[in-house]
């Protein structure tokens, strides 16, 4: 095959990847409500622990990371070797996350990627990835805000990676997944200003008056 059918084929792939509902699914595998039901109706890990089992919004957060890893390592290996360069990198991986926020099997309204991010960021670098997923742990622990914690990991990751690489092709994408995710994070940032955000760990009653989520 071409590059020119290698390339888009590789996309949709990633876009389809990244569609893949976990919170959907795991909510239904341990007979939960559909998390876009209740809480931020957002289907994600966070939105997910609100259900109180937490078996179910670990294996969503697994899911979710895993599918940005996975498209990005699949890249790498495949099309290195065919003579594809970062910016082949550079379309999955940004396919793939945007396959998680607008998902085909969800009608086009899914999560708000950040541990899709997560997993694409550890697949480009490992130090990167576990720079910016630091952070996003720090900050939650430190404060137990969900979307304080992927506002200021979204702000530093671009940080981090342009101290790494300089201007390098793939903090585009690291760039693009940054903007993005603060714009899905912007109702939060407003409840977090007005103190209405809930915390990590609200259960599904408390979360029905606000939203946030992974």
């Amino acid at each position: 095959m071409s590059h020119l059918q290698i390339v888009p084929l590789a996309i949709l792939a990633a876009y389809l990847l990244g569609s893949i509902p976990f919170a959907v699914l795991s909510s239904r595998l341990f007979g939960l409500a559909d998390p876009r039901s209740y809480g931020s109706k957002n289907p994600g890990a966070t939105n997910v622990l609100r259900s109180g089992n937490k078996s179910a919004a670990v294996l969503t957060l697994i899911g979710d990371s895993a599918k940005g890893a996975v498209a990005v390592l699949l890249a790498q290996t495949y099309g290195e070797p065919a003579g594809l360069g970062s910016w082949f990198i550079v379309g999955v991986a940004l396919a793939a996350f945007f396959g998680h926020i607008y998902p085909v099997f969800l009608g086009f309204k899914g999560g708000k990627g950040v541990a899709t991010a997560a997993g694409v960021l550890l697949a480009i670098d490992p130090l990167l990835g576990g720079a910016t997923l630091a952070t996003w742990l720090f900050v939650a622990f430190a404060f137990r805000y969900s979307s304080l914690a992927a506002l200021v990991a979204a702000c530093a990751a671009p940080l981090y990676a342009f101290l790494m690489w300089g201007r390098d092709s793939q903090l585009v994408a690291v760039a693009g997944i940054a903007i993005v995710l603060i714009g899905k994070h912007w109702p939060n940032l407003q409840r977090l200003m007005a103190g209405t955000e809930p915390k990590i760990g609200s259960k599904k009653k408390e979360a029905q008056k606000a939203g946030s989520g992974v």
